[in-house]
């Protein structure tokens, strides 16, 4: 009888422990949790670019180039960050677009992220 009443505690958990691990394989919008987590760390580090131009421009008067805020200490980490590479472009005084693009080839299917002076993150 102990027998029975063991297995079934066994064939619960093994039940529950599939359907964990089916789960958190994939969660909403078919993305992995480490493609979610990673994704949400680039949309800030988006954020935190575009304020850092906000603020050189009203310095300075003008957009800078990541270069630019490289050497000016202004971007720490660089131009690159799990597995993205971020890029600008000026538009004069008038704005600027930063884009991150997956340059991991195991990312190479996750979506190119885009921030501008409006400060709204978009994908491509």
């Amino acid at each position: 009888m102990r027998i029975f009443a063991i297995l079934g505690v066994v064939l619960a958990l093994g039940v529950g422990v599939y359907l964990y691990e089916r789960s958190a394989a994939s969660l909403p919008g078919g993305e992995s949790a480490t493609a979610q987590i990673d994704t949400v760390a680039i949309r800030q580090r988006l954020l935190t670019i575009a304020e850092t131009e906000r603020q050189y421009q009203a310095a300075n008067g003008s957009y800078a180039t990541l270069e630019q805020l490289s050497q000016e200490n202004l971007l720490p980490g660089g131009t690159e960050q799990r597995g993205y590479r971020f890029t600008a472009v000026l538009n004069g005084n008038r704005g600027f677009t930063i884009t991150a693009t997956p340059v991991d080839t195991n990312k190479a299917s996750w979506p190119t992220l885009v921030v501008t002076e409006s400060m709204q993150v978009t994908e491509q």
